[in-house]
């Protein structure tokens, strides 16, 4: 019985982490690596269910989730990672080199589309801005995004939030942080 599990558990594995690239980032070149402390593969239905403190990450791509379901039934490079926490998050450096962070109950990360939907509290940051929202669909791609809310939800207010913050706030912001690093290293020279 384990002679013939441990094939099945290495072939979901090694497919899960060769992918192909199409485009010109380079984190969706490199493989996936998935740590937890506890995992399950069912190699006939081609799943796997990583649980407890887990750990998604390709290149500058991370998601963190209390587990994380993959699903590897359409076949290679065409895994489907299901990440549910309270919440599950997602980070990624984009290619010019700004960060995106977003979180959510539920996280989906299908690999071909290169997309990321957020389900329940949903809320994406990306270099100015935030979206809140009941659920958010991000291509990595192309950085855009969809966010809906839904109106029969008890817990949402029916709406989609957007905050901007203008340019002028983000420069005093960095401006007062730079301050208080230069007071800081003119204290330590003056002892």
């Amino acid at each position: 019985m384990y002679k013939r599990f441990i094939p099945l558990a290495t072939s979901l594995l090694l497919g899960l982490t060769s992918l192909h690239s199409q485009g010109a980032d380079d984190d969706f070149a490199l493989p996936i690596q998935v740590d937890a402390k506890s995992q399950f593969v069912d190699g006939k239905n081609k799943t796997s269910l990583f649980r407890d403190d887990v750990l998604i990450v390709q290149g500058s791509l991370k998601i963190t989730a209390d587990e994380v379901e993959v699903i590897a039934s359409d076949g290679e490079g065409r895994e489907i990672f299901v990440a549910r926490g309270t919440p599950a998050s997602y980070s990624q450096t984009l290619e010019d080199g700004n960060p995106v962070f977003a979180r959510a109950n539920e996280i989906r990360y299908e690999v071909a589309a290169r997309t990321i939907s957020l389900t329940g509290n949903a809320e994406l940051q990306q270099d100015t801005s935030m979206v809140k929202g009941d659920v958010i669909i991000y291509d990595m791609t192309t950085e855009q995004l969809l966010a809906t809310s839904n109106a029969d939800n008890e817990e949402s207010s029916g709406r989609v939030t957007t905050v901007f913050t203008p340019q002028a706030i983000r420069d005093l912001t960095q401006d007062d942080d730079q301050e208080t690093d230069e007071d800081d290293g003119s204290e330590d020279n003056k002892e």
